[in-house]
């Protein structure tokens, strides 16, 4: 059947608006973020609105008027890609509307461990490794970020410094100590020497 006759469709695009690889929210659960996690969805929430968007539909818009559609390259990844921006904003636009930010500098000075966290700990082999626990949407694994539902967040949560607390991991047990617990000053708060 010649392509002008179908219907196109985004059936992939009807169902939950998660993009591949991005982590859903667990049932029940609150989206904490940190107020820069919040700016950073929602500036990239802005430039998708304000510059891609507009930007891919004038592109498509010329596209349109070069004539045959189903062979043109433009017309056809300018709407693939519309797809991916809507999709996207889709997305941005539900985890702001349901974020709880949480400022961590409000913890500064604390030992115990809380949202915004960085924490240092130790293993039995006595190899420290540290780690700051971040919301869903902002944690970056190679900058050394988890997310607050992670298993080394879930242990490490409420503990405090010299605790020992019990890490399910896939080779069993572990029993890891917390050596460390730091928090952002608060802003405009003096550093100490």
């Amino acid at each position: 059947m010649n392509k002008a006759f179908t219907k196109e469709t985004d059936a992939a695009d009807d169902g939950d608006d998660d993009l591949p690889g991005l982590p859903p929210l667990p049932a029940g659960t609150r989206n904490y973020m940190t107020p820069q996690g919040w700016r950073m969805l929602r500036e990239e929430l802005m430039t998708l609105l304000d510059v891609e968007r507009p930007k891919i539909v004038e592109t498509v818009s010329w596209a349109a008027k070069n004539g045959d559609r189903s062979e043109n390259g433009d017309y056809l990844y300018g709407k693939k890609r519309l797809r991916e921006i809507d999709r996207r904003i889709r997305f941005l636009t539900k985890r702001l509307d349901i974020a709880e930010v949480a400022d961590p500098s409000a913890h500064h000075g604390s030992d115990q461990v809380f949202f915004g966290a960085t924490v240092t700990y130790a293993n039995a082999k006595g190899e420290e490794r540290t780690i700051t626990i971040k919301g869903i949407d902002e944690a970056d694994n190679l900058k050394g970020e988890v997310s607050w539902v992670a298993p080394i967040a879930r242990a490490l949560l409420k503990s405090r410094e010299g605790d020992e607390v019990q890490l399910m991991t896939p080779g069993g047990l572990e029993t890891i100590e917390v050596v460390e617990v730091r928090y952002p000053a608060p802003p405009g708060a003096t550093p100490q020497a």
